[in-house]
């Protein structure tokens, strides 16, 4: 039996934000407030991670520039890791580098080879400032190294180069959301 609620069953699913948007390239502020205000963010981004069927979801995917990413993905062992990290830093990624299909929600129906280190540490606190720690591997080290660089202004496109590059940026310009003014300049 569940001894908590599951996070997002009171949450409001949110507008999506697409590439080219200005707050998805710029680094996200620390919070600074914690209390009812933070936790109707976390809550929304949980419903709307969850209605987008996505593993992690940064608040700048849903136009807020704060510090502040949520998850529920699995690791290759398929162990399941759900929670949430606010004022998140990437302390450790190391391990082997492995390539592997990357997508996300701010860039719908595309995927690209990335790379990522296959261990990763965040640090940061709950939505009640104590400290937390997360450790992953595997899908799961992609998944929080994916969410912090996207607090750091940073899409996983932006990581690409070469074939790999131009055939996001194709697609990009192929997708229906990659019509729109912000994201042909981001292709340009």
């Amino acid at each position: 039996m569940r001894q908590r609620p599951i996070p997002g069953n009171s949450g409001l699913v949110r507008t999506m934000t697409l590439l080219g948007d200005p707050v998805l390239h710029a680094p996200c502020a620390e919070v600074t407030e914690f209390g009812p205000d933070l936790d109707r963010l976390v809550e929304d981004m949980f419903a709307t991670m969850y209605a987008a069927q996505g593993v992690g979801l940064a608040a700048n995917q849903v136009g807020v520039g704060q510090r502040v990413f949520v998850y529920d993905c699995p690791d290759d062992e398929d162990v399941r890791h759900v929670g949430h990290v606010v004022n998140p830093r990437l302390v450790e990624a190391d391990g082997y580098e492995v390539t592997g299909p990357e997508g996300c929600l701010s860039l719908p129906g595309l995927e690209a080879g990335t790379t990522r280190f296959d261990r990763a540490v965040v640090e940061g606190v709950d939505r009640e400032g104590r400290p937390v720690r997360v450790e992953g591997t595997g899908f799961f080290a992609r998944c929080l190294q994916h969410e912090c660089d996207h607090l750091d202004g940073t899409v996983y496109v932006d990581r690409l180069a070469g074939l790999r590059l131009r055939r996001a940026k194709r697609g990009i310009r192929k997708a229906p959301w990659g019509q729109r003014e912000q994201a042909r300049a981001y292709t340009a």
